[in-house]
């Protein structure tokens, strides 16, 4: 009598076994190499950085961002961690005198780079003339936010003096001005959840005015 048990498999049964058992195989590769990965050292490099006009070599992960480089590292906690994201500026510093959301730069992209923050804008004693100015016109409630706005004042200034349009310069009449509409649509990047904006470019025209 002709045997019909377990070993009596059909050339699709056999088929569906198969793929059925690479499937298994890949999966299990595929979670072996993910768990060596997981547990190997994260990469590292050495990094060059001018902060504040002092020379640093740090040795850092490089998926690390400029700005917890410079709050963990480099004990500058004057730059605020907010959103996270890049879209509330209260992290922006200036690198070669240009305005950067600290917390969207890894900070292996700025070797050889000068970087300024609000630690080294001014001090207690001897206040940077924005800052100066943010303190005269109450251009802060809470404060969360000031670092930044004030990193973003200083270069937004420097933009205009440059002659570096935005999208509301008046460029048919070739006229590069520190407007309230100029310096609003400049500082667009940085929120102010306090509502201080019109403090905010109070203190800016002052200093423009010098």
């Amino acid at each position: 009598m002709q045997d019909k048990g377990i070993f009596n498999l059909s050339r699709r049964g056999m088929l569906a076994g198969s793929a059925a058992s690479v499937a298994v195989s890949q999966g299990t590769i595929a979670s072996a190499q993910a768990s060596q990965a997981s547990s190997s050292p994260p990469a590292r490099m050495a990094v060059n950085l001018t902060v504040n006009g002092k020379p640093h070599r740090l040795e850092l992960d490089t998926r690390m961002t400029l700005l917890d480089t410079l709050r963990e590292h480099l004990q500058l906690t004057g730059s605020k961690k907010g959103c996270d994201h890049g879209q509330c500026g209260a992290c922006t510093v200036m690198v070669n005198g240009e305005r950067v959301n600290s917390c969207l730069s890894l900070a292996v992209m700025h070797e050889g780079d000068e970087v300024t923050t609000i630690e080294g804008l001014g001090s207690p004693d001897d206040l940077h003339p924005m800052q100066a100015a943010f303190v005269k016109h109450d251009g802060y409630q809470c404060g969360y936010c000031t670092p930044g706005q004030i990193c973003s004042a200083v270069a937004t200034l420097e933009e205009i003096r440059k002659g570096i349009p935005s999208h509301v310069t008046e460029i048919l009449t070739g006229r590069m001005r520190p407007t309230n509409m100029e310096m609003r649509e400049r500082m667009s990047g940085n929120i102010c959840r306090c509502g201080a904006y019109s403090n905010i470019v109070d203190a800016m025209t002052d200093v423009a005015r010098g």
